[in-house]
């Protein structure tokens, strides 16, 4: 078993949802460990966020799951890694406290270069930030 902490598209309900993936992959279901942030800076990329590491900066917010070894492959797919490759998402570890615990987690931050130009995400959560976002387009479309 390892522990990911997800903070985008593999959150639940997303598009990527974690859950849904180990489904569709035959892959025991994730366990919620809980919630939990990280220093850093989130940008939108359009229809996914990118994370970039930085200790002097705000909370970036996310969930902690275990998960199946099986489901990390799974998930470097989704995220685009693979050895010898260079992606936009790395596959990177860092110790997070959850519901009073520190825990090694792996996670997908990118790099300064791929969030050039875009928008940060100031109050560090992808999920509010997205819906919020699309409220307005919707309703733009509706004009």
């Amino acid at each position: 078993m390892r522990y990911v902490f997800v903070y985008g598209t593999l959150r639940a309900g997303e598009i990527n949802d974690i859950g849904a993936a180990a489904a569709r992959n035959g892959i025991g279901a994730p366990r919620l460990i809980g919630r939990a942030a990280v220093t850093g800076r989130l940008y939108d990329l359009g229809d996914y966020p990118g994370l970039v590491q930085d200790e002097s900066a705000g909370p970036v917010r996310g969930d902690v799951y275990e998960i199946d070894e099986a489901l990390v492959p799974v998930l470097d797919r989704i995220e685009g890694v693979e050895p010898g490759v260079d992606s936009v998402f790395k596959s990177r570890e860092l110790t997070v406290t959850v519901a009073g615990r520190e825990l090694r987690c792996f996670f997908y931050p990118v790099d300064d270069v791929s969030v050039k130009g875009r928008t940060r995400i100031e109050a560090g959560d992808w999920i509010s930030y997205r819906l919020a976002r699309d409220s307005v387009a919707l309703l733009e479309c509706g004009r």
